[in-house]
């Protein structure tokens, strides 16, 4: 049986009224990648699913109740080894969980998740930039939220008005941070901000849309606000690597980077081997790559990236003169991790 890649599954979270069906259309709009959703309302009548019915490329609802407090996950597992199916080819599948699910809980039903070929792809909290310390004061909502997230999105920043802006997102930056300093801030207004920072996305020489309703989707939020787009850095490998080079760089990333991903020849004692491997946030993803895929280095993403982090990744790309066994042991180690 040949390599089965996995596909990555992103948790988009936030309080009632955040506006995470409003982040959750802007990703959609992403020309030319094919994401997958699976969407969870609190009531046994789907509404959040009526409002991005037609504008995705395949979907499952899990309706009736709270997904982290179902009996047990069979209902998400369902979903996520439906939509990670090779045969979908699908970029990313990203579950929009109700305004009352638990982050954290969220988070490791999607990592132990029993769909073998789903994995974590990050957490994507979305914050109200109006509402929140409002919302926090009277504990309505619970700063432990922000510890599961790799990503949060300060939303409805269009709403506070000119003068207090700023000053709310330093404001509401330092508070998130303070209870996950590892976090990733992004500003938005009215939940654009950048896909690049949570799955690929197609490039400039990359075909056309397959399915119209992507056109027509982006056509439609052409008026919305500019989101912030987000930095890269890369290099390309020009022969394997050393493993231990590469597991430093993803366990210690260059600075402001949130995602690192690619796919790598590495020198071990039996000769090339080629692995893909990610990085979204503090978790990391090794994995064999299939019969056939090429090498294609590395790129870091992410909102505020300097020359320092090209650096980085060239040095890690370096040819290896020789085998590192003990690299190839923490190598081999997150591999066993992310099955």
């Amino acid at each position: 049986m040949g390599v089965r890649m996995s596909v990555p599954v992103i948790a988009l979270t936030g309080p009632l009224g955040a506006g995470k069906t409003t982040v959750l259309n802007h990703l959609l709009a992403a020309p030319g990648a094919r994401v997958g959703v699976v969407i969870n309302d609190f009531g046994a009548i789907n509404v959040d699913a009526g409002l991005v019915v037609g504008q995705v490329d395949e979907a499952a609802s899990i309706a009736g109740g709270c997904v982290c407090c179902m009996p047990d996950a069979g209902g998400l597992d369902e979903a996520l080894d439906t939509l990670t199916d090779p045969r979908l080819r699908l970029d990313a599948v990203i579950v929009e969980a109700s305004g009352v699910a638990e982050p954290v809980a969220l988070a490791r039903l999607i990592r132990f998740s029993g769909a073998d070929r789903a994995r974590l792809g990050g957490a994507v909290e979305v914050i109200d930039a109006v509402e929140h310390e409002r919302s926090v004061q009277a504990g309505l909502v619970a700063p432990a939220r922000y510890a599961a997230a790799t990503l949060a999105v300060v939303n409805k920043l269009d709403l506070v008005p000119d003068a207090e802006r700023a000053a709310r997102e330093v404001a509401l930056g330092a508070m998130i941070r303070e209870h996950n300093p590892a976090v990733e801030v992004v500003p938005a207004e009215r939940g654009a901000i950048d896909p690049a920072l949570v799955f690929d996305v197609a490039g400039e020489d990359d075909p056309l849309d397959q399915l119209p309703i992507s056109q027509l989707l982006r056509e439609e939020l052409a008026t919305e606000p500019a989101h912030t787009h987000a930095d890269s850095a890369g290099g390309v490998a020009d022969g394997p690597v050393d493993p231990g080079a590469l597991i430093d760089l993803l366990e210690n990333p260059p600075a402001g980077a949130y995602r690192i991903k690619g796919t790598v020849p590495v020198r071990t004692g039996r000769g090339q081997r080629i692995y893909t491997v990610h990085r979204v946030g503090r978790s990391v993803h090794v994995e064999k790559a299939p019969a056939g895929r090429a090498a294609d280095g590395l790129v870091a993403i992410g909102l505020h990236l300097d020359a320092a982090a090209h650096v980085r990744i060239v040095e890690a790309l370096r040819p290896a003169a020789a085998p590192s066994s003990e690299g190839m042991r923490r190598l081999e180690r997150y591999q066993r991790l992310s099955r």
